[in-house]
């Protein structure tokens, strides 16, 4: 569902990382080594905001580089900032999510918001919002149109108790039929979703 083909990156004179070859099957995967082992590189590459030097990725058997709308289509993101849209409603950001995935925003979505703890600030301004729940509206943004792959930089900061819970059981749910790789510090729920550790550098 998600692999990455001989995938490089360098800033100037730094190397991040080098032929990164790796294939994600069904699961959840977590990244949680320290700074400057290229963890939001390799996720900000796979979400296709950051080219690669080398290498492509396939999500869902499309290609990042030669089918991009595709292979985005098969794509939940979650990034580590979540204030890129102050004037934004958190329902309007999840309706413009739904209008690009072309799908709805049902029951299963609302009870996900509501496990979250964010149904009462839906109508908030992200600039309104607190760091957590802006987050939960990116969460829950992903749930929309059954994504292949979710990808997540810092997935819990922020959240408070009963999201954190409410993040490791979905995040364990959507394991079990799709691939979900985040990067974070947070060992509680890497422990509590399951998730397996790897090192960016073993991925070959």
């Amino acid at each position: 569902m998600l692999r990455i083909d001989n995938l490089s990156k360098r800033y100037g004179d730094h190397l991040v990382f080098q032929g990164l070859t790796h294939t994600f099957p069904p699961g959840c995967t977590a990244l949680c080594e320290e700074d400057g082992t290229g963890k939001s590189s390799l996720i900000g590459i796979i979400a296709g905001l950051i080219a690669p030097d080398t290498g492509d990725v396939w999500i869902d058997g499309h290609s990042l580089a030669q089918a991009p709308q595709q292979a985005k289509a098969r794509l939940a993101y979650i990034p580590d900032d979540c204030s890129m849209f102050p004037t934004q409603t958190g329902r309007g950001l999840l309706e413009q999510a739904a209008s690009e995935k072309n799908a709805r925003i049902d029951g299963q979505v609302l009870e996900f918001a509501c496990r979250l703890g964010l149904e009462p600030h839906l109508d908030k301004r992200f600039e309104q919002m607190s760091t957590g729940t802006r987050r939960k509206v990116f969460l829950t943004a992903a749930a929309l149109g059954e994504p292949a792959v979710i990808i997540a930089d810092g997935p819990s900061n922020g959240l408070d108790t009963p999201a954190r819970a409410a993040l490791a059981e979905q995040f364990s749910i959507w394991s079990q039929d799709r691939v979900v790789l985040f990067a974070s510090y947070d060992h509680e729920l890497v422990q509590a979703c399951g998730a397996s550790s790897v090192a960016v550098g073993a991925l070959r």
